[in-house]
């Protein structure tokens, strides 16, 4: 009598090829990943599968979280990888972002509206999107403020959204501040953030 063979698992799961090529990848379709699914992003019906980020990276955020968390009017929250719904096909998980307060806190993925704030940390695999690609759509979907930080040495760039439009008659941001000392807004709130705070 022969053994049983033993099932082996299926292993992780990753986007089906056809859907990929077909673009068609839906909001409902990222809500619905299993719960091994690796984190991801979704750009026009397009799952990306989005890199590990360092430990400076992370630290960064975290650094950035706590004081933003600590400092925050209390009409707004902070938050960290939240997905954030841009169209319905697309959505982004800013490393760090603030929210209006009133968002019910069981939210997995946050509307553009809900979202005051986006803030992307640069990493070498993710230049050209961070710099170029997200701040775009953040801006399409009308998120008023958008923050770039640079590593080694820590630089923030702060964006506001503005008057001006695009070819596309899309807005795009325009540039409040930066530093890699200190960076002083009055919007969303006043702030005040020496840059050693949020450098590892």
């Amino acid at each position: 009598m022969s053994a049983e063979p033993i099932p082996t698992s299926p292993g992780p799961w990753c986007p089906d090829p056809m859907r990929q090529q077909r673009a068609d990848y839906t909001l409902e379709d990222l809500l619905a990943l299993p719960d091994d699914a690796p984190r991801v992003e979704l750009v026009d019906g397009v799952i990306q599968v989005t890199p590990s980020p360092t430990l400076g990276h992370q630290n960064i955020s975290s650094m950035l979280w706590l004081w933003l968390h600590n400092h925050v009017p209390t009409h707004l929250g902070a938050a960290q990888s939240v997905g954030v719904r841009l169209s319905h096909n697309t959505s982004r998980q800013p490393d760090v972002l603030l929210y209006r307060a009133t968002v019910p806190p069981d939210r997995s993925m946050l509307r553009s509206e809900d979202v005051v704030l986006a803030v992307e940390i640069v990493s070498p695999g993710t230049r050209r999107i961070d710099r170029f690609a997200k701040p775009g759509e953040y801006a399409a979907a009308g998120i008023p403020f958008y923050w770039r930080i640079e590593q080694d040495p820590v630089h923030v760039y702060a964006y506001r959204i503005g008057e001006r439009v695009g070819p596309g008659g899309e807005r795009q941001y325009e540039l409040a501040a930066d530093g890699a000392d200190v960076i002083e807004l009055t919007e969303p709130f006043e702030i005040k953030l020496p840059i050693t705070e949020i450098t590892p």
